[in-house]
């Protein structure tokens, strides 16, 4: 169904988190809209007006340069030196809403022009139909506002039906992130496949109504094999999407490494995954290596432990946002989840597009550094954190950034929504 077709909804179940607003940092202007400037073509006609143009322009040259304008592209500029945490809100792990169960989200992202949010639940078709909820969230720079759900849609297959489970066969979706694309005002989504079922990932592009419109072609490498330890693990795949600022690209990132890249990260030794970029069309334009952490903790004798990317997320034409999330397994079953979010940059990172298998070949990864280690934010839980948006600007005029949680639709766990200050560099 459309967006707007079921009501809003306060689902709220947790207190904000508070804390002192930072000082207002300095905010750029309209590009044109500079005290005492006129917009270019206005300069008048006479000697004196025309040097009066002329300065205004050279004034405007320099407010532009100042504010990292370029020849009239409309791109953000951003920069991430440290996140402050403004609030959190959970919900309610039995919360309904239109008749599903709200749990499992992995992805989210935010279209700025109709202040909507749209968050992707990972069930497989288990519990309801394969969907996404869209929502409202509200913040200022001292507090989170309860999350409100707006509406919840079924992602559907190109014939218009929904994506099956796999009791019933078929292609089963498995969502791990969505994007608001401005440009089309539709979405972007990714699936992990199913190596049981020889379903490989897939990044699908669906209209805002949840009707599939077409998936980018996947790269032989990366290919599900159900009998041979080659291409993608499984639930290690296409679990992070990013458009780029510009819109004329996508990134998508595997959460883990491809079986000929190496063996999966072990608490004494990381690994790599791989990013790639593809322009819109479908072309893969460059593949890159991310460096993945060692597992931060053992797991209990006889349990199990993993770590990998869950988001990312674009900052401009070079640099992104990646979340790595590490789960380890106590004695009781139950996992402590560990997640830092890191600033990546591809300058001086070799293009691995051409290289069939990293292990034991020569190449450069991605740089990355520690902005923020969520662990240390004295929360009194840091859940599964694996979606991540820009969210619109803060009264200060600085960027903010929203994490979301998936619960597995699991009773231990919590769905948490956090919202962020970015501070610059």
């Amino acid at each position: 169904m459309p967006p707007s077709a079921v009501r809003v909804a306060d689902v709220s179940a947790a207190s904000s988190v508070a804390s002192p607003a930072a000082a207002p940092a300095g905010r750029c202007t309209d590009r044109w809209g500079a005290p005492g400037l006129d917009r270019p073509g206005h300069v008048g006609r006479s000697r004196a007006g025309r040097l009066a143009g002329l300065a205004a322009l050279s004034m405007a040259a320099a407010l532009l340069a100042a504010c990292g304008g370029d020849d009239g592209d409309e791109v953000p500029r951003r920069s991430i030196g440290a996140v402050r945490l403004i609030g959190e809100q959970t919900l309610p792990n039995d919360l309904q809403f239109g008749g599903t169960t709200v749990g499992g989200l992995s992805g989210i992202d935010y279209d700025p022009a109709a202040n909507l949010w749209y968050l992707v639940s990972d069930d497989r078709s288990d519990k309801q139909p394969a969907r996404f909820y869209t929502a409202r969230l509200s913040y200022d720079l001292n507090r989170l506002q309860p999350v409100q759900i707006a509406s919840v849609v079924t992602l559907r297959q190109a014939d218009g039906s929904a994506f099956p489970n796999r009791a019933a066969g078929g292609v089963v979706a498995d969502p791990e992130a969505i994007r608001f694309d401005p440009s089309t005002r539709g979405l972007w989504w990714t699936s992990e496949g199913d190596r049981a079922l020889g379903l490989d990932p897939f990044v699908a592009r669906a209209r805002t109504d949840g009707m599939l419109s077409g998936t980018l072609p996947l790269p032989a490498g990366f290919r599900m094999s159900p009998t041979q330890e080659t291409g993608s693990r499984n639930n290690a795949t296409f679990e992070g999407l990013s458009l780029s600022p510009d819109g004329k690209s996508l990134w998508v990132s595997m959460e883990g490494p491809l079986y000929q890249d190496g063996a999966l990260p072990t608490p004494s030794s990381g690994s790599v995954s791989r990013l790639l970029r593809y322009d819109r069309n479908g072309n893969v334009l460059a593949q890159y290596v991310y460096p993945l952490d060692a597992i931060p903790a053992a797991p209990a004798p006889g349990r199990s432990a993993d770590n990998g990317v869950t988001e990312i997320l674009a900052i401009d034409d070079n640099r992104l946002l990646a979340l790595e999330r590490a789960g380890v397994q106590g004695a009781d079953g139950n996992f402590t989840t560990y997640v830092r979010l890191y600033q990546i940059d591809i300058r001086g990172a070799t293009d691995v597009r051409s290289l069939d298998r990293l292990t034991g070949a020569s190449y450069v990864p991605v740089q990355k550094r520690l902005v923020q280690n969520l662990n240390a934010l004295g929360l009194r839980t840091v859940d599964n954190i694996e979606g991540m948006a820009w969210g619109p600007k803060l009264p200060n005029g600085r960027d903010s950034l929203v994490l979301v949680s998936d619960n597995n639709f699991n009773a231990t766990q919590i769905t948490q929504v956090l919202a962020f200050e970015v501070l610059p560099e």
